[in-house]
């Protein structure tokens, strides 16, 4: 018998879709970050996002597959990320996942992947 891992326990692609989708929402909302996702990608940056996660979290390499290697600093390297925008980016996730209808304890890991991946897309100083 197989071990369920975190994708399946999370309910699988409908709820990374979910989180991608409100994440997006709040994106399209926020000012600090629209520059970062133009209107004309948000789809695209969504999906990108959900395949990522998927992946991540246990599920199917769809986002290698077709993008190669994450390499989420290289591919944010082109962004300016400081502190405002980091914790804009936070302010969106926690939106999108504090709802989601999985156990807290879910919710927390996601969380704590969440503030560390921030945390290392900074790529300006403070002023």
């Amino acid at each position: 018998m197989s071990e369920v891992n975190f994708y399946e326990r999370m309910g699988g692609a409908a709820t990374f879709a979910e989180i991608a989708k409100r994440f997006y929402l709040g994106v399209a909302n926020e000012p600090l970050l629209t520059a970062m996702y133009p209107a004309r990608d948000m789809a695209g940056a969504e999906e990108r996002l959900k395949l990522f996660l998927e992946q991540y979290w246990g599920g199917p390499s769809t986002y290698s597959d077709q993008r190669g290697h994450p390499r989420l600093r290289m591919r944010h390297n082109g962004f300016h990320i400081d502190t405002p925008a980091h914790d804009a980016w936070l302010k969106c996730m926690h939106a999108a996942i504090i709802d989601l209808e999985i156990d807290e304890e879910m919710k927390e890991e996601l969380w704590k992947y969440f503030q560390y991946a921030a945390h290392s897309m900074k790529n300006q100083p403070d002023a």
